[in-house]
């Protein structure tokens, strides 16, 4: 018996321990690399700052507008746990596939057959599976370059919406309707983001062709800047309002532009305040924002 073991210690003692050893090193490295991307996805200071995983990368929108609006933890949360899975699952895949090559030589199996098969099976699934590919590395560039996130208003072209949710492989909106969208992020070839930066209001407010444009003017800029003075809207208002003149001419009427720089999401709700108050101060003037009665 000792001489069964001595002449055999390599395959029944050796060869155990040092896989035994492989599998506890990959299992402690792998749990170790998790906790570490748990704590850099995890938001420090009552989730009022960056993750660590986040602050390398640059983030688009305003941190003032998406705290008002209630969204910035959730948008940096959600950025931080989809890539902090995309890194744990990544890390897991590495260190198993290592490992278990470290057991196979420990086996003495030779791996090139298996290296072979691997990458035969890899393709078949490349090629069966490259729509899914497509969709993770799409979201995957859409996370780190902070395209957009949850509270942005986008428009995907055949749907649009609120943001409410970023994944690796689709988005999810929710347009003004109420109806939920689900959108594959391999098949966004362009983005419009209503939500960066800042937005702009334009408006055209036609008026009868004959009326006097300098006073209609002057009335639509004092209302405009007026009402970017008040304490309500003040914080609204990026700039001074202004009109940049006569948009269109016909022989009915004559159109004028008015045009201010607001907050993200403000535009919708400014506007329709300044259409009425302008619609009243024009209406004080006598001034007729209706074509004249022979043009019906």
């Amino acid at each position: 018996m000792p001489k069964f073991l001595h002449e055999h210690s390599k395959v029944l003692i050796e060869t155990p321990i040092r896989i035994a050893v492989i599998i506890a090193v990959a299992i402690i490295v792998r749990a170790i690399l998790r906790r570490m991307i748990d704590r850099a996805v995890r938001p420090t200071a009552g989730g009022t700052e960056v993750p660590r995983l986040l602050r390398p990368f640059k983030e688009r929108m305003p941190g003032s507008f998406l705290e008002s609006a209630g969204l910035l933890s959730e948008r940096r949360k959600q950025r931080a746990a989809t890539l902090g899975s995309v890194l744990k699952s990544a890390t897991s895949a590495t260190i198993f596939v290592i490992a278990f090559l470290l057991v196979l030589s420990e086996l003495q199996i030779d791996l090139a057959p298996f290296i072979a098969g691997t990458s035969i099976v890899g393709v078949a699934l490349g090629f069966g599976a490259q729509n899914i590919v497509k969709d993770f590395l799409a979201g995957m560039f859409m996370l780190l370059e902070d395209q957009y996130g949850v509270g942005d208003v986008i428009d995907f072209e055949k749907a649009s919406g609120t943001v409410e949710a970023v994944g690796l492989r689709s988005t999810r909106l929710r347009d003004n309707n109420g109806t939920v969208w689900y959108v594959r992020n391999g098949e966004v070839v362009r983005v419009g983001n209503k939500s960066q930066g800042f937005a702009q209001v334009v408006l055209d407010v036609p008026i009868d062709a004959w009326a006097d444009v300098n006073e209609a003017s002057t009335a639509m800029t004092e209302t405009a800047r007026a009402m970017a003075e008040e304490d309500t809207w003040r914080t609204v208002f990026l700039s001074a309002p202004e009109v940049q003149g006569v948009e269109a001419l016909t022989r009915e009427e004559t159109t004028i532009r008015l045009v201010a720089k607001v907050r993200p999401l403000e535009q919708w709700r400014t506007a329709r305040e300044l259409r009425r108050r302008i619609r009243d101060r024009l209406d004080a003037l006598d001034i007729d924002a209706h074509p004249p009665a022979e043009a019906h």
